[in-house]
């Protein structure tokens, strides 16, 4: 079995569909129903059976997926393997991370990176966390910046860059919390939050389920953590947001920045990657490293104030 048939079957396997597995791997739809059928000749079988909701693998396929993927890696730790004996650092790395990370954290470390290594090509690639998770795991991307979450998988290695400050964001003039400051006074609040599956998200509905009040009511959920900040400088209502993302709308005055009441008040920024017996040199550079360019947006400890303010 051909590693460049096995690459395409595990396409196949994750998209149930035949165009967009061909989009992945950048082969024409008809070459990717022509290797799937030459891997099913070959292997005297059919891998997938065809249902409404889309293309789904038989008990062969199921069988086939564990040995392609260690295929797979086998290929690229050989490679690395070469790769490193022969004192080769050049290469591509590939690089998925949140777009709040991507746009505030990353410009400056990986300029800085490039500038040190000029014969590494740097790749970039946004999406949510569930989705960088998953392209991590299936080695779409080498490595992944995003907030920490419980549950990795154990095919994956973490390091922590930063614990970056969550606060809680107003709209201009709202000085202060409802009597008591806690999460009992946020209860009739209207909030704009991010969408399940999000880490802010996670630690908004963690922090009142584990106070045993019933969460707030929610205005809007929004994607975009920009569009969060404009909603709520609009009057929509409060978010729990990373500090980072919403440094510059606070200095401006389109916001304000209030206490959070929660135990939890940082979320852990990571670095994520496939583990392997040899990593290729280019990614084992980039994680090794120096992460300077990921302090924390501003100075803790200073209490919180309208427009210009440190994180909690």
């Amino acid at each position: 079995m051909h590693p460049r048939l096995l690459k395409t079957f595990l396409a196949v396997a994750r998209n149930r569909n035949f165009t967009r597995a061909a989009e992945e791997v950048n082969l024409a739809q008809s070459s990717v129903s022509d290797q799937i059928q030459s891997l099913e000749t070959e292997l005297g079988t059919k891998l997938f059976i065809r249902l409404r909701s889309g293309l789904e693998l038989t008990a062969a396929g199921e069988a086939l997926r564990p040995y392609a993927e260690e295929t797979l890696m086998m290929a690229d730790e050989a490679r690395a393997a070469v790769e490193a004996a022969s004192g080769r650092t050049a290469g591509t790395v590939t690089i998925g991370a949140l777009e709040t990370i991507a746009s505030v954290k990353l410009p400056q470390w990986l300029a800085a990176f490039q500038s040190n290594h000029p014969a590494i090509n740097l790749r970039l690639k946004v999406a949510g966390s569930s989705d960088l998770l998953r392209k991590v795991e299936d080695g779409e991307i080498d490595v992944a910046f995003c907030f920490d979450k419980d549950g990795l998988d154990e095919r994956l290695a973490k390091r922590m860059i930063s614990a970056e400050p969550l606060v809680l964001i107003a709209p201009p003039g709202q000085e202060s919390l409802s009597k008591g400051g806690d999460l009992a006074a946020l209860a009739s609040t209207s909030f704009v939050a991010t969408e399940p599956g999000c880490i802010y998200r996670h630690l908004f509905d963690k922090a009142f389920d584990e106070a045993g009040i019933a969460a707030p009511k929610l205005a809007a959920e929004v994607g975009s953590i920009g569009t969060i900040a404009r909603l709520v400088a609009a009057g929509t209502g409060m978010s729990l947001v990373p500090r980072l993302a919403v440094a510059d709308a606070l200095d401006r005055g389109e916001i304000n920045e209030l206490p959070w009441p929660s135990p939890t008040r940082t979320a852990s920024l990571v670095m994520i990657w496939r583990r392997r017996r040899v990593q290729p040199p280019a990614l084992k550079l980039l994680l090794a490293a120096e992460s300077n360019g990921f302090a924390p947006a501003k100075p803790t400890g200073a209490r919180p104030r309208h427009a210009v303010s440190s994180p909690l």
